[in-house]
């Protein structure tokens, strides 16, 4: 129960509270684009089985690798894709809790 009302309290609250406590001048546009970091759970169409409760995400699909942690992590750095970066940064944290209290 604790294992999973961090992992969504992770996705869905903390986009909500970063956007609206650091982004006070467009605090819902952040919100929407720091939420919409759920689109990259798109990969898990691709495993089989598609939903396996016991799977760590990262490092098993493809949009979840640590390659692609590392072009995340290198998204912040640059104004264009700053928010962005953060978005897939915040799943990517959500589900390595996730992993950890597996």
């Amino acid at each position: 129960m604790l294992r999973h009302l961090l992992h969504y309290g992770i996705h869905f609250l903390i986009p909500i509270l970063i956007a609206f406590l650091f982004f006070k001048d467009n605090r819902i546009k952040v919100a929407l684009i720091l939420l919409a970091g759920i689109v990259i759970d798109i990969d898990h169409l691709w495993a089989t089985p598609l939903y396996d409760p016991n799977r760590c995400s990262v490092g098993f699909h493809v949009l979840h690798s640590y390659w692609a942690v590392l072009v995340y992590s290198i998204l912040p750095f640059f104004k264009l894709t700053r928010i962005i970066g953060l978005a897939l940064i915040i799943h990517i944290f959500a589900d390595m809790m996730d992993c950890l209290l597996m």
